[in-house]
């Protein structure tokens, strides 16, 4: 018999949101650059790593979407894993109006890649194939470039709240 609620009575899909935020994530910024030259962007939680031999990654992304639609098409996306200060970032990218690079510290790439100042990670990718995951898409990702900053702490999403380490 198919789960119906939790043992609180929840209805599936509230229980499902809940337990699955008892998974930390990092937030992972995808952008480039626009048809128009604008820049497009929006914010994931649901990003991991796939292959070192070829190197891979996957996100996922809701159906609803209207921000993948833009992005899907482009040849290169920048993906930065957000750092612990970029909180205000990741809320304006997962806005549905309004300017999402308001504030934000970003640079494109010769391809139309964006990448945002003060991330952990910067990867340069394509799109290698999408999967039908539900009610969201699995993006399968090459990655074709990455620069590394070590020393900057990312930003976590736990519980459905950011946090950082230690917190």
């Amino acid at each position: 018999m198919p789960i119906q609620t939790d043992t609180l009575g929840a209805p599936l899909d509230i229980a499902l949101r809940r337990a699955f935020s008892s998974f930390p994530t990092g937030v992972v910024a995808v952008c480039a650059v626009g048809d128009d030259g604008a820049p497009v962007g929006m914010a994931v939680n649901s990003f991991t790593s796939i292959s070192l031999d070829p190197p891979m990654a996957a996100i996922s992304v809701a159906r609803t979407s209207r921000t993948w639609s833009a992005l899907s098409s482009r040849p290169f996306l920048g993906l930065s894993v957000l750092g612990r200060d970029q909180e205000a970032v990741s809320r304006r990218l997962s806005a549905r109006d309004g300017d999402r690079f308001e504030g934000a510290a970003w640079q494109a790439d010769d391809a139309g890649a964006i990448h945002l100042d003060g991330a952990a990670l910067w990867l340069t990718c394509t799109v290698l194939q999408e999967v039908d995951g539900g009610d969201h898409t699995i993006v399968l990702l090459a990655i074709d470039g990455l620069e590394h900053f070590p020393e900057v702490e990312p930003l976590l999403f736990h519980q459905s709240r950011y946090r950082t380490f230690g917190q």
